[in-house]
């Protein structure tokens, strides 16, 4: 980064980049080769299949609200300006360099050279097109809300460009760096902005090639990349809803990678001599959530009868087979912002049963728990079922394909559900933000439908706040006020896993929980 003139803002700002970054974690690996060695030396070609729970919904970064689908383009078909090494420390990509002009202007000088893969020109004007296309309310994109900060993109030259904010905003780099930051063909932006939900267009190092809905998605290697070229001529994602049947699949070779790994599999994985594990801590977490505009859940106390009914260190010992941590706040500890001084309501039967007595259902009451076909989600909704059962409570459980499930909780069409949230860029308010502040209800995150002025207003005063100690305090406060309203049960800091046979080397998981494949080698 170039020194700026003004180093009294330059020092407000990048202490709160370099707290966050030192703050994200580190991956690390568990019985899986991770040497890439010299490009030169490697083999290269082959086809690598990546065998997976549920398809894609879209693929378009601007309407993508899940990370199965992000997974698919991240860094593959799509890049951003900048991207998180495996620190999560933000280096260079599509920008050479940047430049902190003054509190609200970064200046980004971009590479040359580079086309997408539909021969369009990167530069200055496909930077602006695609910020202006996902910052316009006409678009409708459920992520304008994250890069609400941004005010306007100026072209200072052919490839230099502004992004002028309406406030400081020290996880701007973070937030550029996540799929939602993903730079957009210009050309296909004005010839056929829809046909990008089901077919991308990047500068990244594979091409898409076909999707086959509910069967797989194919990316070929771009050739003409302008970075290092993978070493993999093809990724073929494919669906395969068995969690017995991904793993044999894996075990015979005729699949390298399974990044959704059922929890229950571990002892055969490991006991296997085809078989590898990668496991490394994430910025994820994992929650039963309440619909707060729903009927009984609109009642406080309903929603706190059943935050005290769950025990939730059973739900990690038995469902998850402690991988992962229990957690405290819809927050991970690898995450800036998080707080240990955050206590969720205890395990109370008895202050459960008081409070549904005084919310008028001494009686009981019905609702209904929705979660996607994830074997081990689908065990904690049979677990949660028996336990709110000793409350009175019959719970109806909802089990619907992942597609489905996205279109419901974006719909409000949900109870109570079980969730998670998978952190982007290692900053507390892409959590705050987009999980409980009034704006963000619906795609953008915000699935309790919770809005509350005072928690609104604490989350934006976090972030345009360049002090760390003052952010830190406000998160910390504004998190115990959401889980003193109840707005959902904490359940679960993911512990991110990928199951690979013993012919496939060079990947790894980012804390995100994105598959990165650019130096896979298949042997």
């Amino acid at each position: 980064m170039k020194k700026h003139r003004n180093k009294q803002v330059l020092l407000s700002l990048i202490l709160g980049i370099v707290l966050l970054f030192t703050q994200a974690c580190s991956t690390q690996s568990t019985n899986s080769s991770q040497s890439n060695g010299d490009s030169d030396s490697v083999k290269t070609g082959g086809s690598l299949i990546v065998a997976r729970l549920s398809d894609a919904t879209k693929l378009d970064p601007h309407f993508i609200t899940d990370i199965p689908s992000a997974n698919i383009v991240y860094q593959k078909v799509y890049e951003g300006l900048v991207k998180p090494d495996k620190d999560f420390k933000i280096e260079p990509l599509l920008a050479k360099e940047w430049n902190v002009v003054n509190d609200t202007t970064w200046e980004f000088t971009l590479n040359e050279g580079i086309e997408f893969h539909d021969g369009a020109v990167f530069n200055a004007e496909a930077v602006k097109a695609t910020f202006d296309r996902l910052l316009d309310p006409e678009t409708g994109s459920p992520q304008r809300e994250k890069f609400s900060m941004i005010n306007e993109v100026k072209i200072v030259d052919e490839y230099t460009v502004q992004f002028v904010l309406d406030y400081p905003y020290a996880p701007l780099l973070s937030i550029l760096a996540s799929s939602e930051g993903s730079i957009l063909s210009p050309k296909a932006l004005i010839e056929d902005p829809n046909k990008l939900l089901e077919h991308p267009i990047g500068t990244g190092p594979f091409v898409f090639e076909t999707w086959k809905s509910g069967q797989e998605i194919t990316l070929s290697k771009n050739d003409g990349y302008w970075g290092k070229k993978a070493n993999i001529d093809q990724v073929v994602f494919k669906v395969v809803p068995e969690d017995a049947t991904r793993l044999a699949l894996i075990e015979t070779g005729e699949a390298h990678i399974n990044d959704q790994v059922p929890v229950t599999e571990l002892d055969r994985i490991e006991a296997s001599d085809n078989m590898g594990l990668y496991r490394t801590e994430g910025l994820a977490v994992e929650y039963v959530g309440f619909n707060t505009q729903k009927k009984p859940l609109d009642d406080v106390r309903v929603r706190k009868a059943i935050s005290h009914a769950v025990e939730r260190e059973a739900i990690i010992e038995g469902v998850y087979n402690n991988v992962g941590t229990l957690a405290n706040a819809a927050m991970s500890p690898k995450v800036f912002g998080h707080s240990e001084e955050v206590k969720p309501l205890d395990y109370d039967l008895n202050e459960a049963k008081k409070l549904l007595k005084e919310a008028g259902y001494e009686g009981g009451l019905n609702l209904k728990l929705l979660t996607s076909d994830r074997k081990e989600r689908i065990n904690m909704a049979e677990v949660i079922q028996s336990q709110l059962k000793g409350i009175g409570i019959d719970v109806e459980i909802q089990v619907m394909e992942y597609g489905t499930y996205i279109e419901m909780i974006n719909n409000s069409e949900h109870d109570m559900f079980i969730g998670g949230w998978g952190n982007a860029t290692g900053d507390g308010d892409y959590n705050q933000y987009n999980l409980f502040h009034t704006a963000s209800q619906g795609p953008a995150g915000n699935h309790f439908y919770y809005s509350n002025p005072k928690v609104d207003e604490m989350i934006e005063a976090a972030r345009q706040e360049t002090d760390e100690a003052t952010r830190l305090q406000l998160y910390e406060e504004v998190m115990q006020i959401e889980l003193d309203d109840a707005v959902y049960i904490p359940i679960r800091n993911y512990e991110h896993m990928a199951v690979h046979s013993n012919n496939v080397s060079g990947f790894w998981i980012n804390a995100s929980n994105y598959l990165m494949i650019e130096d896979v080698v298949i042997k």
